[in-house]
């Protein structure tokens, strides 16, 4: 139901504007990126000469898998290869362009790998890039409509089966079709292999980024589109993937903190996407030197510290027949089906202390009310047919189970 993205890469080092750095200033030529360059690097400075400086020196793999359990994350997702082509492992495929032959001169898929695995029960995921933006390769295929396959059969490709075959990631999260179709991409073939003959051919999951028209149609999991939020029910899995920092994946040093969703923002977003069906991939952009920015840890923690509490609202759930209230705005429903609980949770607090929910059918002298980290079970009365009125305690503020929205546990609900 919850995960975190990691966008980590060479676009670390220039961490301004965007991840798509290189192509916002190389390609589109971009006023903004170009000035930036301009200003604080020398005439004739590359791209590629931001590589050495993507030090990673501050990376404790021990550390970041320490945070992620902290967050309540069950599952991570680090970018192995964005569309700089720049692997985090030293690939084979990809010669003097990785982190094994430039920069930090360490395989920084394998150290998170083994911190997770050790210290964690994240399942450990991977996101890789299909296209890159300026590989001569891909520009050749591109500029024959794809009717050559230079680039999926020497570079592609073979990444992805080593990748599989090194780390044996459960999650594969592939990206960038540079507008080409599945067919160029082979991604067929390759899901065959990934799905019956791979060596995590029992748990592995994908997503649905696999070429031109692929996406939100084909794939284990839709994700349809960045910062998907569909706020209703969806009849196939899917995941929400979005970003703590509204303008950028990767770090930007010239963030503000109004730039950055706060921690009542995130909660809203996981209450409402796991109601609906969908999981929550919630991005992070480390820095060059291998921190992760305390303002990231610290969402990451609170977002762990509210699960602590209303964990079982999250974790295990199914859509209700209800997603939302109809007549209290702000409260989201998940149904436990071990428990058989409807699980409400409302994300304000009302002023009288009294939550009126338009949707759930109580049954006089069966139903109970309990507010998730609260001992005693609460106060309630029906509204006809449907609907019920609950009297919340009343708490100091210091003596609410949580901050940031709520969890009434509903049992024995028609």
């Amino acid at each position: 139901k919850f995960g975190v993205f990691i966008h980590w890469g060479v676009f670390s080092v220039p961490s301004f504007g965007s991840e798509w750095f290189w192509w916002y200033w190389q390609k589109e030529k971009r006023e903004p990126y170009v000035k930036f360059m301009d200003t604080n690097y020398p005439p004739g400075f590359s791209y590629e000469d931001f590589g050495p400086l993507f030090t990673a020196e501050f990376f404790d793999p021990n550390q970041w898998a320490d945070i992620l359990k902290a967050s309540g994350a069950k599952y991570v997702v680090l970018t192995s290869k964005h569309h700089e082509g720049f692997t985090l492992w030293g690939s084979k495929y990809s010669w003097n362009w990785n982190a094994v032959d430039v920069g930090p001169k360490r395989d920084l898929v394998a150290e998170l790998a083994t911190s997770v695995r050790n210290r964690t029960d994240l399942h450990f995921g991977l996101y890789h890039s299909l296209f890159e933006w300026f590989n001569p390769l891909f520009l050749e295929d591109a500029t024959n409509a794809f009717k050559t396959r230079k680039f999926p059969t020497s570079k592609s490709l073979p990444e992805l089966y080593e990748i599989v075959t090194k780390y044996q990631p459960e999650i594969i999260w592939s990206d960038g079709d540079g507008n080409a179709p599945d067919t160029y991409w082979n991604s067929t073939g390759f899901l065959a292999w990934l799905y019956n003959d791979s060596p995590v051919r029992d748990t592995v999951v994908t997503n649905d980024r696999w070429g031109a028209g692929s996406i939100c149609a084909h794939g284990g999991f839709y994700t349809c589109s960045d910062r998907y939020n569909p706020g209703h029910l969806l009849p196939h899995k899917w995941e929400n993937c979005m970003t703590i920092d509204r303008s950028s994946w990767g770090y930007r040093r010239d963030a503000r903190l109004s730039d950055y969703l706060t921690i009542q923002d995130l909660v809203k977003q996981l209450a409402e996407t796991v109601s609906c069906g969908g999981n929550l991939l919630m991005n992070i952009g480390p820095t060059h030197d291998g921190r992760i920015p305390v303002v990231f840890e610290e969402r990451l923690r609170q977002v762990g510290a509210w699960l602590e509490v209303n964990g079982e609202a999250i974790y295990g759930t199914k859509p209700w027949r209800a997603q939302n209230d109809t007549v209290t705005p702000g409260v989201w429903y998940t149904f436990s089906p071990k428990e058989g609980k409807v699980n409400a949770i409302f994300l304000s607090w009302p002023v009288s202390g009294i939550l009126e929910l338009g949707e759930p059918r109580a049954k006089l002298g069966e139903t109970q009310v309990k507010l998730s980290g609260y001992k005693e079970l609460l106060k309630w009365v029906a509204l006809g047919e449907k609907g019920m009125v609950i009297a919340l305690p009343q708490l100091t503020p210091q003596q609410l189970p949580c901050q940031w929205g709520w969890t009434l546990q509903l049992t024995d609900i028609n």
